[in-house]
């Protein structure tokens, strides 16, 4: 079966708000790929597809994904703690933890990185760390299903009906600057991480 990487983006920086949910979706799309090829070679020899698709996803995770977390904690987040309406308010609660299994998700991304590096470089990877390595990509699974869940139905809805036009460019642009881009122009889709 083949693995299969990547997607189209479908929103560009004046829209911050649709690119986390897009970053979202390759998190998604990576970690399929990491589970696939756990599963499919169970630390044995890699192929040439699975080989290109475990350095492709473990590098997505360790070079793209930490700016998608740069995005929402340090410009979505902050913004949504300065606003003073209801809707706001009732998310904040929700952000700490959010922020707490950014912390999480970091340590196992580490170590399926380590873990990863090590099956490239060697060629198999061991059975018990392949069965880590399966148990982490499990956890790291069920630990984004809720995040993204709370994340897409409830914070970044009250982003949206709360931030302002000024707030959402501002936002766009410190996307882009992560990336080092120059600024997102008005048609931009230029795809983050």
């Amino acid at each position: 079966m083949p693995v299969v990487i990547g997607g189209k983006p479908q929103s560009g920086f004046t829209d911050p708000i649709g690119l986390l949910t897009d970053c979202h979706r390759r998190i998604e799309r990576f970690l399929a790929v990491l589970e696939q090829v756990s599963a499919q070679a169970r630390g044995g020899p890699l192929d040439s597809e699975q080989r290109a698709a475990l350095e492709t996803a473990l590098r997505y995770f360790r070079d793209a994904a930490p700016k998608h977390t740069a995005d929402e904690e340090q410009t979505l987040f902050p913004r949504l703690r300065s606003l003073e309406n209801a809707e706001a308010r009732a998310v904040l609660a929700k952000v700490e933890a959010l922020e707490t299994q950014h912390t999480e998700a970091d340590r196992r991304h580490a170590e399926v990185d380590r873990l990863g590096r090590a099956w490239l470089e060697g060629g198999t990877l061991a059975g018990p760390d392949a069965e880590r390595l399966a148990s982490l990509l499990a956890e790291l699974s069920e630990m984004y299903r809720g995040h993204i869940s709370l994340e897409e139905e409830e914070v970044f809805p009250a982003a949206a009906s709360s931030l302002g036009d000024a707030e959402r460019r501002a936002m766009g642009r410190e996307m882009a600057a992560r990336r080092g881009l120059a600024g997102p122009a008005e048609s931009s889709t230029e795809q983050p991480a």
